[in-house]
């Protein structure tokens, strides 16, 4: 397939790979609004609908690639976007896993609060000293991610590639890589968002667009 020019003039050089990182679709715990962290649930038929949408935005880029966590909403997001792409199969990476929310996963914000309420007051407002009770330190997971996200980069100079993954550690991405602090880490990712980043062969990860698209939480 051939790269749609008018999707971003940054990326036309040869040396640049632009990664469209896409959240997963939604499923039952997401409608609950509760931590879903390595908990290993499916889509639901919603979730199924946010992954076409998501197809059909990145359709006309010209994917040589899909990545995506090793988890079944990931997995089932990344084979209907690489289905639509006609790319032949899709590779599991696991620097894209969700958050090891330990204690936390499976309850809501608000039990999450009661639980460990100094926790919490940090995982809100300061990833960078956060961890989750049992669980994964924030500043761990968004090491891996953009560990992840550079490899890919490193594997695919020139080209357009799709990574699938999870709204927190998407938001720890884009929070490294924009320097946002306080609560402002936490922007909006929808459901079967896309974020545009990019990964000169010379030089940082970058931004390209921030999360676009999708169902809002």
């Amino acid at each position: 397939m051939s790269t749609d020019d008018s999707e971003s003039t940054t990326t036309n050089a040869a040396d640049v790979c632009c990664i469209h990182v896409v959240r997963h679709g939604t499923t039952t715990m997401n409608v609950q609004n509760r931590y879903r962290g390595r908990r290993d649930i499916p889509l639901d038929a919603q979730g199924y609908q946010d992954a076409v949408d998501a197809a059909r935005r990145l359709s006309t880029v010209g994917l040589t690639a899909v990545y995506t966590g090793p988890l079944r909403r990931t997995i089932s997001t990344a084979q209907i976007i690489a289905d639509e792409a006609r790319v032949p199969d899709i590779r599991i990476l696991h620097g894209l896993v969700n958050l090891d929310y330990g204690d936390w996963e499976g309850m809501t914000a608000e039990e999450a609060e009661i639980f460990d309420p100094e926790g919490f007051h940090l995982y809100r407002t300061d990833p960078s000293q956060a961890i989750c009770p049992n669980g994964e330190r924030l500043r761990d997971a968004q090491d891996r991610v953009i560990e992840a996200l550079r490899l890919i980069g490193s594997r695919h100079q020139g080209e357009h590639v799709a990574a699938v993954s999870h709204a927190v550690i998407i938001r720890l991405a884009v929070a490294r890589l924009n320097g946002a602090t306080g609560e402002s880490w936490r922007a909006p990712v929808g459901r079967g968002s896309v974020t545009e980043l990019l990964v000169p062969s010379e030089g940082e990860l970058e931004l390209g667009k921030m999360p676009s698209g999708g169902m809002p939480d």
